[in-house]
């Protein structure tokens, strides 16, 4: 009977999720993984889907990460809080750093951005 995998699709996107949000915060895989009590190493197999983890290591990263425990899922299916097909980690991290721009800045940030755009043909 041929060996089933230990890790699979969701592990790789659930790894992918935490990369995402560590360099979204500017964490270096050394401080992540010191801040939960992992090794630099094992933060590396669970980044690329290579290590499985666990419920409670998953909570522990999303109290580090300051994000719900759903965010590590969020694009797996059509249900809410699912990041749309198409939006990638540069779009995300967009999304991040608008949250901080002062209100009264925030339509100039926004005519910048369209400004720059590539008109639709």
């Amino acid at each position: 009977m041929p060996k089933t995998p230990l890790c699979g699709p969701i592990d790789i996107h659930i790894g992918a999720r935490v990369k995402l949000r560590r360099r979204l915060m500017g964490l270096s895989q050394s401080k992540l993984g010191a801040a939960i009590g992992l090794t630099f190493q094992q933060m590396q197999k669970y980044e690329r889907g290579q290590n499985r983890i666990s419920a409670s290591t998953l909570y522990r990263l999303a109290e580090a990460l300051d994000v719900p425990v759903s965010f590590f899922y969020d694009g797996l299916g059509n249900g809410p809080g699912s990041v749309p097909a198409g939006i990638g980690p540069e779009a995300l991290e967009l999304i991040h750093y608008y949250d901080g721009v002062p209100a009264p800045l925030r339509r100039t940030v926004l005519g910048l951005i369209k400004a720059m755009a590539r008109p639709s043909s």
